[in-house]
């Protein structure tokens, strides 16, 4: 109820690690892409490529739980700030 509703819900540490996990997914299909056996059947096309695919599918979920841990002093503004606006009500 007492949240800002112009905060945004995520952080740049949020929108990076989405952005990694991106690039991750488009260098495991080009791993993938470029086993040289036949019908993809090597080292790179059966194990490292869907590695990182598979981790690439897992980095947008620790972006959205990503959450940077406050300080003390950050806390103590917040809860400082909260108690203000109670007091003004």
């Amino acid at each position: 109820m007492g949240e800002k509703k112009d905060q945004m819900p995520f952080t740049r540490e949020n929108y990076l690690l989405m952005l990694g996990g991106i690039a991750l997914l488009v260098i495991g299909y080009l791993v993938m892409s470029a086993d040289k056996t036949e019908f993809g059947f090597g080292f790179m096309g059966l194990t490292f490529g869907p590695i990182l695919v598979f981790l690439a599918f897992m980095a947008p979920f620790v972006a959205i739980f990503f959450n940077k841990k406050k300080s003390k002093n950050q806390r103590d503004e917040m809860a400082m700030k909260k108690e203000a606006e109670k007091t003004n009500r």
